[in-house]
């Protein structure tokens, strides 16, 4: 299922399909390949990220790593526009779905957030809701007319694709705030994924998470990379080394401001760096 965000001819607004908010259960959405050129982002005088430019092929896990406060979650809030839902914040530069330019104007912001899903660090499943309903907030909020059996068929589906399923299938009806820790983790995987994105975002999904959750994540996003984009920001080499085919290393220079120093395919990045800067980092030099 595809959603038309801009019209080819730039001089006349986008159209978006009605079938584009139609949440019908479907295959899972391929990967799409995310381009990012010369962004630059800031909240309101502060600016946060310079000049970063990359390309993520599809369907593969890249890695965002870096010391605490070099932008690195201002960067992915960027690939989905929830950073300018922050008051006074703004981004400008280039972010490509595919042929898609996200920041056009003609983009429409809900339904690029319905291409791109979003899970935080901290889980944050809905606590009023009951599992099945987390789960299909999503598909509902967009107005997709779904029988009782399609939505059924959603939410078992994406509970699977959560790796969730045979652990809830009895408890669907209870609240998602009643799960467990790692369980709130992969219940909001699953909610993400039932709009069938076709690039997930994840803000260091693992950090409030045990080793065994965090395990069975890591797990999860080489499964999940199969259909889907994977943008992960990590502090955790290990769990960088271990599930990303890619990594992407910044650091925020003397002026406080968030700048890519390296990028390229992990077993490089961590085994012969080509800067002094991100094998410090690695190492425990800095950081």
């Amino acid at each position: 299922m595809s959603t038309t965000l801009r019209d080819p001819k730039p001089q006349e607004p986008a159209v978006v399909p009605a079938e584009a908010s139609a949440a019908t259960p479907g295959p899972a959405a391929r990967g799409t390949p995310v381009r990012i050129e010369h962004l630059d982002a800031w909240y309101g005088q502060h600016h946060a990220i310079s000049g970063v430019t990359l390309d993520i092929p599809a369907a593969t896990v890249t890695a965002i790593i870096g010391p605490s406060g070099c932008g690195k979650s201002t960067l992915v809030r960027c690939l989905n526009r929830m950073h300018e839902v922050t008051p006074g914040a703004h981004a400008r530069g280039g972010v490509f779905l595919g042929d898609t330019d996200i920041y056009s104007p003609y983009a429409d912001p809900v339904a690029v957030r319905s291409m791109v899903g979003m899970v935080f660090q901290k889980p944050n499943p809905f606590p009023m809701m009951s599992v099945y309903d987390n789960v299909a907030a999503g598909p509902r909020l967009r107005g997709g007319k779904l029988t009782r059996r399609d939505t059924d068929d959603l939410v078992e589906r994406n509970l699977r694709r959560a790796a969730l399923w045979d652990e809830v299938k009895d408890k669907l009806h209870r609240s998602g705030g009643a799960l467990s820790g790692g369980q709130q983790q992969r219940l909001c995987i699953a909610r993400a994924l039932a709009t069938d994105p076709s690039v997930l975002l994840m803000d260091e999904p693992c950090s409030a998470l045990d080793p065994i959750a965090t395990y069975r994540i890591e797990e999860l996003l080489g499964e999940l990379a199969h259909d889907v984009t994977i943008v992960v920001v990590t502090h955790n080499m290990q769990q960088a080394w271990g599930v990303s085919e890619l990594t992407a290393f910044m650091r925020a220079g003397e002026d406080g401001v968030g700048r890519l120093v390296e990028f390229g395919r992990t077993e490089n990045v961590f085994t012969a760096p080509t800067d002094k800067r991100t094998e410090a980092y690695i190492t425990g030099r800095f950081g």
